[in-house]
């Protein structure tokens, strides 16, 4: 498999974190999740924006990921999950990918608006093990306490169905434009979402490692 730039694409909820660390163990592309990063921060405002179910601005996200893929892990390629979630970053990171030599592709996940919402305000995960529940369809066997741990479950702040509406206009007004972005320049591929995990990222598999 050739050094490559994955840009894992879709809604919140569509998977594709799940699906880029999976990716990583699997074929060793590290994940480079702008999101983690993000929250990672202890910065104030950056917190108050995410909360709100708001993106960040380009210039910090920009900032992020130039400095994580400086990394020498990112040698050889990598998958970015949350990034670029608009067209000025969708621009400097064709830039980024013409410095470092690397192809790039775009890989969508694509998941109806409906699911996509009871995915998000239906999950919940263990404080202790993060283990990942959701209540309408993975529910745990105990309303609201962890199967492993028997501990209560947490939803996230940003998972509220009113943070939800918020996060999945945000992506139709300022990310699917990137899906058009990549489209035009003959770099999208789609991968049905609306399947089990395995059966999406084998399907994503022969993607990302097509030469």
């Amino acid at each position: 498999m050739s050094s490559k730039i994955i840009v894992l694409m879709g809604a919140p909820g569509a998977g594709k974190g799940t699906q880029a660390r999976l990716i990583q163990e699997r074929l060793g592309l590290p994940q480079i999740s702008t999101g983690d990063m993000l929250r990672a921060l202890a910065t104030e405002d950056i917190h108050t924006t995410q909360a709100s179910g708001r993106l960040i601005s380009d210039a910090v996200v920009i900032d992020l990921v130039r400095q994580r893929t400086a990394v020498d892990d990112c040698l050889n390629g990598y998958v970015l999950d949350g990034f670029p979630r608009t067209i000025v970053q969708a621009e400097m990171l064709d830039q980024m990918a013409a410095a470092e030599g690397k192809p790039l592709k775009a890989i969508l996940i694509d998941v109806a608006a409906s699911v996509l919402e009871k995915r998000l305000t239906g999950r919940r995960n263990c404080p202790v093990g993060n283990e990942i529940f959701n209540i309408y369809f993975k529910p745990p066997r105990t309303d609201s306490i962890c199967d492993e741990h028997g501990v209560p479950l947490r939803q996230r702040a940003d998972d509220t169905i009113d943070k939800v509406q918020v996060r999945l206009e945000t992506y139709e007004k300022q990310t699917a434009p990137v899906i058009d972005y990549y489209k035009r320049t003959g770099r999208l591929e789609i991968v049905d979402g609306d399947q089990e995990t395995e059966t999406i990222y084998e399907d994503l598999k022969k993607i990302v490692t097509k030469e």
